[in-house]
């Protein structure tokens, strides 16, 4: 007996809760009075009585509704997103996942903290492919302090991989101090990146953070023409310190400033990492790193 109660009580408390009952309620509400106005005997009494029980049934099913589900603010128009498709799988997603706050993605903007973004990160990349969203291309701008970061995002380096492997295109930009380029052990690190990188079929470019404006230098991810991940806050994911946040909106102002530092020709990111590698891995490989020396090469860079 004792198991049966909570499961009657369930039922109980899920049929005050159904659509099919709160219709039916609804249209007891209007057929009641018109009922009672037709016939020419009715208690008025009962009449009340019965009126008064199909709003507490409204009322018990509304109070339900509201303590067992979660009502999330819904997008007005899809159309407003740069890419409606793309945006609409990664809200699914995240609110599948109750990841954050849906007031805000519901205006094409969520702000994360420093642990949520190696998964989001994993989501976005992944929703390209899933969403076919155009172009099939992800730009990375990335200001590299510690390369080491970057290397121990295995999901992340996953997804990256699969991309490539399905005929996508990824730009990386390692944005580096000069002072940083110059040190043998920050090298080593970084170059070992980039081959890493290389290896996953990622195509690799070098900028001198000293000679950026300050709009230019910034950490951001930008998912086709769908998404853009910005680090705001720059902090790390084990003690949960820094923000980013996802625009969904306005996603050409990111992407022209990746492109503006980006370049073309013997100007362009990557021409720029393979004369920094020109440099710096004969030195590293033989063992005579020269400070002084790439340094030199850093300035002409």
């Amino acid at each position: 007996m004792s198991d049966a109660r909570p499961s009657t009580l369930n039922r109980a408390t899920q049929a005050l809760g159904s659509p099919a009952l709160g219709a039916a309620v609804g249209i007891a509400g209007l057929v009641v009075p018109v009922i009672g106005w037709a016939a020419e005997r009715v208690n008025l009494k009962l009449l009340l009585v019965v009126q008064a029980a199909l709003i507490l049934i409204l009322v018990a099913g509304h109070y339900w509704m509201r303590k067992n589900y979660i009502h999330l603010r819904r997008v007005t128009n899809l159309r407003t997103m740069d890419d409606a498709q793309y945006y609409d799988r990664v809200r699914s997603q995240l609110e599948a996942e109750l990841i954050s706050d849906y007031g805000e993605i519901a205006d094409g903007h969520l702000r994360v903290y420093a642990s949520e973004v190696p998964r989001l990160s994993t989501l976005l990349v992944n929703t390209v492919t899933e969403a076919q969203a155009q172009p099939q291309r992800i730009l990375a701008a990335d200001l590299t302090t510690n390369p080491g970061v970057l290397t121990s995002r295995r999901e992340y380096i996953a997804a990256n991989r699969r991309f490539t492997e399905a005929g996508g295109r990824i730009d990386r930009l390692f944005i580096v101090y000069a002072a940083d380029l110059a040190k043998q052990d920050f090298a080593r690190s970084l170059l070992d990146l980039v081959g890493q990188h290389r290896d996953l079929g990622v195509t690799c470019g070098l900028a001198v953070r000293d000679r950026l404006r300050a709009d230019q230098a910034v950490d951001v991810v930008i998912f086709a023409n769908a998404a853009a991940l910005v680090e705001e806050e720059q902090g790390d994911a084990e003690y949960n310190r820094g923000r980013s946040s996802v625009y969904f909106k306005g996603i050409g102002r990111w992407s022209g400033r990746f492109e503006s530092v980006w370049g073309h020709g013997a100007d362009s990111a990557p021409r720029t990492l393979q004369a920094y590698e020109a440099a710096a891995r004969p030195q590293l490989d033989a063992g005579t790193w020269d400070e002084d020396r790439v340094s030199t090469t850093v300035a002409s860079l």
